[in-house]
């Protein structure tokens, strides 16, 4: 497994709401996407990004970083063989994202996801 990027997954009330200080006071662009309960913003000329996250859609629990592997059932099997808990299971999303969520030591919660190009 290969990792590809690594966003983080900040916890906000209001999408919309907080949309303009991460717009118009950081300067990112407006969105890469915009799902109502997670948008991601963009730095135009870096390419930094940050998503913004209501409450996950799908899942139990909300994860504190998304990262983007080239291989995600390679890296649910190696989190599997090392004995982490899988808080969602290996799934493809109905907007098409593969991903899973895996436990930390440390009780961070990690969305692990593969994005089709």
């Amino acid at each position: 497994m290969r990792v590809v990027r690594v966003i983080a997954d900040l916890r906000v009330p209001d999408v919309e709401a907080a949309k303009s200080f991460y717009t118009d006071y950081l300067g990112l662009v407006t969105e890469e996407f915009n799902m109502g309960w997670v948008a991601r913003y963009t730095a135009p000329d870096s390419g930094a990004n940050v998503q913004l996250v209501t409450r996950d859609a799908t899942a139990p629990e909300d994860p504190v970083i998304s990262v983007q592997v080239d291989d995600v059932e390679g890296a649910y099997q190696e989190a599997q063989r090392l004995g982490y808990e899988i808080v969602h299971p290996l799934t493809t999303e109905p907007w098409g994202v593969r991903r899973f969520f895996v436990r930390a030591p440390d009780g961070n919660v990690i969305n692990i996801a593969y994005h089709r190009a």
